[in-house]
């Protein structure tokens, strides 16, 4: 219960989730619980995470530390996943659905379950995400010391 920085990280992914779904409340003018845990949306909760990890470690272990470097791996790779791969698999589930709805209009045999579409990040997404993480660390490092 001492470690500050796991507090810090579990601060930066609810900040960032409630925050995902208040943006898309205000944006939609409709509150979509599923947007403030769900994959996808403005911020990347995900990129949010890694980041304020790496700088969390960076001031408590030093920036020139091999378990900052790790961690800065560990943040690259998470955020290319979400941009990259997971974004590219939600564009080929939205495909799919429209295949399967097309397909149904013709042949109604039993109703098939939707694929999530909403699953990966923009880039601008996954860099507002890291930019939340850096300045939730550096607030947490200034406010409570790390």
């Amino acid at each position: 219960m001492s470690n500050n920085t796991f507090f810090v990280v579990l601060f930066a992914w609810v900040f960032s989730c409630i925050l995902k779904g208040f943006l898309v409340w205000i944006k939609d003018k409709r509150l979509d619980m599923t947007r403030f845990l769900g994959p996808g949306g403005m911020p990347s909760s995900h990129s949010t995470i890694v980041t304020s990890l790496a700088i969390c470690v960076g001031i408590k272990e030093g920036f020139d530390s091999s378990m900052f470097v790790v961690c800065c791996a560990f943040a690259l790779v998470v955020m290319y996943d979400a941009s990259g791969i997971r974004r590219a698999a939600g564009q080929q589930a939205k495909m799919i659905n429209m295949i399967v709805d097309a397909w149904d209009e013709k042949d109604p045999i039993e109703k098939q379950i939707k694929l999530k579409e909403l699953l990966g990040h923009t880039p601008l997404e996954v860099l507002a995400g890291a930019a939340l993480g850096i300045v939730i660390a550096v607030l947490a490092a200034v406010f409570i010391g790390l």
